[in-house]
């Protein structure tokens, strides 16, 4: 019986140690992670992703380093600013290991130098930056933190991404100023989109009369020359009707019977106009020549066929 039980402990010794050696001889890297192995203490290789035998109990996994990004919040620091202004800054920095035995045995850790590095280099950058450009050349900064830090750490084995200022914290003296300063840049420019509207209104008003007044005296010109046009079109069709009138009369007379219709029609004309003489005036001239209305009505008679022959 007691032999059966210390053949029972020894099997189950000998299952420990079998699976412990197998626990410490195979060894599968996951995906994005490098495994440093050391033999007797010693560096021996790197281990990639995927399946690996190492010998029991001369090898060993030293470190185990990710390929991924990481992401390493930088506490918020105290930076003096080149005009003399204490900000605090907190920062986002990304960093990414790219060789894992330099990582593993070029520093101790390489997080926390990163962190401490952007911090330094933080500072030194602001020291040269007036604290208005603070605000307008952030990415400037960064990318001068970056191309410091990733300088600085290339020994470590990292790489240095991106760096991103997270925020900025003024004093309240500061803050106040710049308040104020911001109240008195929009003030101004709604004075002076204010007075720009009001020019512009007085411009558009101002041209509005203008070309009112310009169709006003275009129309007025129109108006001119219509009434000239019209003028010179009623003299030329009177003169051509007087003109028709006359052709027309002259043609009468040549015709048999005319020179007495004429000499009728001027007897008439002057016993009317005598007749309208007389009632008019109080006072009245005869001419001599009235006992003879057929002499004077001869003589006008004469004085056309001279005005025709002419």
């Amino acid at each position: 019986m007691e032999d059966f039980n210390i053949s029972t402990i020894l099997a189950f010794g000998f299952a420990i140690a079998v699976v412990i050696t197998i626990l410490k001889t195979a060894r599968i890297v996951p995906q994005r992670s490098n495994f440093v192995i050391e033999r007797l203490g010693k560096y021996s290789r790197t281990l990639d992703s995927g399946f690996h035998v190492l010998i029991p109990f001369i090898d060993k996994v030293a470190y185990i380093q990710t390929l991924k990004e990481e992401v390493i919040d930088v506490d918020r620091q105290a930076c003096v600013t080149k005009d003399n202004i204490q900000v605090g800054i907190n920062g986002v920095l990304y960093i990414q290991v790219i060789d894992a035995y330099k990582a593993s045995y070029g520093i101790n850790d390489y997080r926390y130098a990163a962190s401490q590095l952007a911090q330094t280099t933080m500072r030194s950058v602001i020291g040269q930056t007036d604290l208005d450009k603070t605000f307008e050349e952030r990415a400037a900064i960064n990318e001068e933190v970056v191309r410091a830090l990733d300088e600085a750490a290339a020994p470590w084995g990292i790489k240095v991404l991106r760096y991103e200022i997270s925020d900025i914290e003024l004093p309240a003296s500061i803050k106040d100023a710049l308040e104020q300063q911001m109240r008195a840049e929009r003030e101004r420019r709604a004075a002076i989109a204010k007075s720009e509207g009001e020019r512009q209104a007085m411009i558009n008003v101002s041209e509005g009369n203008r070309q009112e007044i310009i169709n006003l005296s275009e129309a007025e010109k129109q108006k001119q020359i219509n009434e000239a046009e019209g003028r010179a079109k009623e003299i030329q069709l009177i003169a051509v009707a007087t003109a028709e009138g006359l052709r027309n009369i002259a043609s009468a007379i040549n015709e048999p019977g005319g020179q007495e219709a004429v000499n009728l029609r001027i007897a008439e004309q002057y016993v009317k106009e005598f007749g309208k003489l007389a009632k008019e005036n109080n006072t009245l001239i005869l001419p001599a020549e009235l006992s003879n209305i057929g002499g004077a009505v001869a003589g006008l008679s004469e004085v056309l066929k001279k005005a025709k022959q002419g």
